[in-house]
């Protein structure tokens, strides 16, 4: 079976968020809203600083959105708060950063790289009702864009708020949805 539209299944895990120190998230803490699943590789590393950075840039509007992230590695809650403490980038952060490190969340959502112990660099929205909608999954040099991601929330916020509505390629909020039916068929 696929990722996307099943359930999320259950865990809990050990976060780490400044200014909450370390307190434990579940399965259905995360239900009832909007949430981001953020994995990547390793605190103290290259790429997911900037990307982790690029993400807390956009949180203020995700939040606006009902949407929380969680950023998760195989690291410790520890690992995440002395990253926390030391880095300028990852100091910018303001949401929940996820300690993996029985692997439960990667083996859950099939991105442990069991010979390394690491994550994928991938990415998972799931709705209010613990079922995924969106997932990214990229190699390990290739950095994420989080205005992206904040678009297609958008389109996924709008299709379940619109049922039998789809939103097309680069749809923007407020631009043009289509209605499929019969009627549409070899016409776009």
């Amino acid at each position: 079976m696929g990722i996307i539209g099943s359930q999320l299944k259950p865990f809990t895990a050990t976060a780490y968020q400044a200014g909450k120190e370390f307190f434990d998230v579940s399965d259905t803490d995360v239900k009832g809203h909007w949430s981001v699943f953020f994995f990547y590789p390793a605190d103290f590393t290259f790429v997911c600083p900037t990307e982790l950075e690029d993400l807390a840039e956009q949180y203020d509007t995700l939040k606006k959105m009902d949407v929380e992230v969680y950023s998760v590695s195989t690291d410790t809650h520890f690992s995440h708060k002395a990253w926390h403490d030391t880095s300028d980038k990852i100091s910018k952060i303001k949401f929940p950063m996820l300690g993996d490190q029985l692997h439960t969340l990667s083996n859950n959502f099939g991105v442990l790289r069991e010979t390394m112990g690491l994550a994928d660099r991938a990415t998972f929205v799931v709705d209010p009702d613990g079922v995924i909608q969106i997932m990214e999954i990229t190699s390990e040099g290739v950095g994420r864009n989080a205005k992206e991601l904040v678009r297609k929330i958008k389109a996924a916020q709008y299709v379940r708020a619109h049922p039998g509505e789809v939103c097309p390629a680069k749809w923007e909020e407020g631009s043009d949805t289509l209605a499929p039916s019969l009627d549409l068929v070899g016409k776009i």
